[in-house]
């Protein structure tokens, strides 16, 4: 489908990467990972013909469509919402207008038996199919599913798109991009501005998909839900692992491992070769060893292997200054702008210590609750307070646009650090990733993570016992986001996180506040066990349409051990969900492989099968137990599931 062949591509004399190949199948789910810088973005640009390779090529077979979602894109602000969307079928508009061309030609026509009205005839028929398969008929149902899976009301459909903001435009791009059905799709960072909803959504869509995915992402989940297949780069090489995400880190843990040994073998055989050739330089009766020596070196390849620094794990936030018992009290709050009510009687409260997650939809209310805590907007009804000696540290969602892009990052820090804490602004800033020359890089030429990351040291010149932060992971890395979770769990104060990251969160906050359809609503649980009852609620909603159903009591009069033993009940249907996913995608290869075995079963001589040969026809009937032996398995897991939800 797309081959990529010992491609290298070259800043300044610098090989980015140096002779990688990669083949892409069709219905290939791929995770590009590796280090921010590494080159993913610039491989996806290469494949699509953006930016030109220094050597070595991409080839595709003639039926191949390619979509591209960059990380920043233009979008037009000449139609609504809908008509903007609705460009995506621009093909399958042209193919109504030549149909009905064709159309109109034939009926005036009377040569019924001439070449040239058959060759008519055969070209409507062709058109009209091609105009099926793309879904012709059903495109104002795909525009409208689509639409609103990605988080968009009615509503907004005859809104103009200068009216949203970059995140929403991104998803009028991921809308057009995903109704073009493109035989592959090249993803760069397509969660960074969806919520969670959206997210889930996204997934669901792109498991069915039927074409090929290639995708780069730091959402670990995203990536574990998604992808089969995850492909590395790592120092200008390219490693291919055909495993998910999860697994991939297992296996290059093991591939690490063994670089490792055969990278100190490799120095013990060079000090000693070098050790050899000093000793016995000036000897007349060695010089040919010596020689021979000196030459194995030269033509020696010198592993390499990619540093990674693990002293940054032990990054810790200042000890936070204590604090009254509420830390914020919510009574009845609402807000308000105009006509426009965003949220209404919110009523709970947050006490000392605790660590808490805000989700929803974008536009729900996160980010202007976050701002009436900090005093910088009031609610326009009831009453946010904030407790006793309260000391508040916030990372906003545009926090690394606010910095000054002339201050290198070492001055960006020094310019509001007082006290003895300047001296050990450059052990702050190596726990952030920032090391030798980096620190006096400008912020105007840092990436997007790099900024974040800055931000967030920003946060460590003072003990605050408070930390409201907005989105932090949005552009971070990996690796990154490992360091700054592991910070935020050592942290002893309250933590207030408006995310849509779920591997971030999970094992981070023990409550969850979810703004939807104007009311908030409280969770006491984890980002997974909110997700669980998520879906059960809107289970509940459509079984309400047919009987009543008796309510469960709500999570906030659970006392502790119920809740306890939620979380644990939590832990054992995360398990099982995750068998279940395996197992579904161990049919969908068993029902693949059949289906390919019936294509050549059906016509043995095309495929070269001998009829009499039974080995042909065996490999069949395993195929088909095993997908018996799975569907039995899937369904006693989907019962094992049923009942711990119960």
């Amino acid at each position: 489908m797309i081959s990529v062949d010992n491609l290298t591509v070259s800043f300044g004399g610098w090989n980015l990467f140096e002779g990688i190949s990669l083949l892409v199948n069709p219905k290939d789910r791929i995770g590009l990972v590796g280090k921010n810088g590494a080159g993913k973005s610039t491989l996806l640009k290469v494949i699509t013909g953006e930016q030109p390779a220094s050597s070595g090529g991409v080839s595709h077979n003639g039926d191949c469509t390619i979509g591209y979602l960059p990380q920043q894109m233009r979008t037009s602000d000449t139609a609504t919402l809908y008509d903007e969307t609705a460009r995506a079928f621009d093909e399958l508009l042209a193919m109504e207008r030549e149909i009905a061309s064709l159309t109109d030609e034939i009926a005036s026509r009377d040569d019924y038996h001439s070449d040239a009205y058959q060759r008519l005839i055969h070209s409507l028929a062709d058109l009209t199919d091609r105009y099926h398969i793309l879904g012709g008929e059903s495109r104002e149902a795909d525009i409208e599913k689509t639409l609103l899976g990605l988080g968009f009301r009615r509503g907004d459909f005859d809104r103009p798109t200068c009216e949203f903001s970059g995140g929403w435009r991104m998803r009028i791009e991921l809308a057009k991009l995903l109704l073009r059905r493109p035989s592959l799709l090249l993803l760069d960072e397509p969660t960074n501005h969806l919520d969670i909803e959206s997210i889930r959504w996204l997934e669901d869509y792109l498991r069915s998909f039927g074409g090929a995915l290639l995708l780069i992402s730091h959402d670990r989940a995203f990536l574990d839900n998604v992808t089969t297949r995850t492909v590395e780069l790592s120092l200008g090489r390219l490693y291919d692992y055909k495993a998910p995400y999860s697994r991939y880190v297992e296996l290059r843990r093991e591939r690490r491992e063994q670089q490792m040994a055969a990278y100190a073998n490799q120095q013990r055989m060079i000090e000693k070769t070098e050790e050899f050739i000093e000793k016995f330089r000036y000897k007349p009766t060695k010089s040919n060893q010596v020689q021979s020596r000196v030459k194995q070196l030269e033509r020696l390849e010198r592993l390499e292997v990619e540093e990674e620094d693990l002293a940054a794990l032990n990054i810790r936030f200042p000890p936070a200054p204590r604090s009254g018992q509420v830390v914020v009290e919510v009574k009845g709050a609402g807000k308000a702008f105009g006509d426009h009510r965003v949220f209404s009687g919110a009523e709970f409260h947050i006490e000392r210590g605790e660590k808490v997650a805000l989700v929803g939809r974008n536009g729900e209310g996160k980010t202007t609750f976050v701002r009436m805590i900090l005093g910088q907007t009031k609610p326009t009804e009831g009453m946010v307070r904030v407790g006793y000696n309260v000391n508040t540290g916030y990372f906003a969602q545009n926090q690394d646009d606010l910095m000054n892009g002339d201050f290198t990052v070492f001055d960006t820090l020094d310019r509001v650090a007082v006290g003895d804490i300047r001296t050990r602004l450059r052990d702050i800033l190596g726990a952030f990733l920032f090391r030798g020359d980096e620190v006096d890089k400008k912020v105007k030429v840092l990436s997007g993570g790099e900024r974040s990351r800055l931000a967030m040291a920003r946060l460590m010149l003072e003990p605050f016992n408070l930390l409201l932060l907005d989105e932090p992971t949005n552009h971070m890395d990996m690796r990154s986001k490992d360091i700054l979770k592991g910070a935020l769990q050592r942290y002893d104060g309250t933590l207030i996180v408006v995310s849509h990251d779920r591997e971030f969160l999970d094992c981070l906050v023990d409550k969850v506040y979810e703004f939807r359809d104007g009311r908030v609503k409280e969770y006491l649980g984890g980002i997974y066990y909110f997700l669980e009852k998520r879906s059960l609620e809107e289970l509940r909603q459509v079984e309400e349409r047919a009987a009543p159903v008796v309510q469960a009591p709500a999570p906030a009069t659970l006392g502790r051990e119920e809740y306890l033993r939620r979380k644990e009940n939590e832990k054992t249907v995360r398990r099982a969900a995750a068998q279940i996913e395996q197992i579904e995608r161990d049919i969908a290869a068993s029902e693949a492989e059949i289906a390919s075995w019936e294509l050549r079963l059906a016509d043995p001589a095309a495929h070269n099968i001998d009829p009499s040969n039974p080995a042909g026809f065996k490999a069949y009937e395993e195929l088909k137990t095993r997908l018996a032996s799975q569907m039995r398995r899937w369904e006693q897991l989907n019962y094992e599931l049923d009942i711990l939800n119960s």
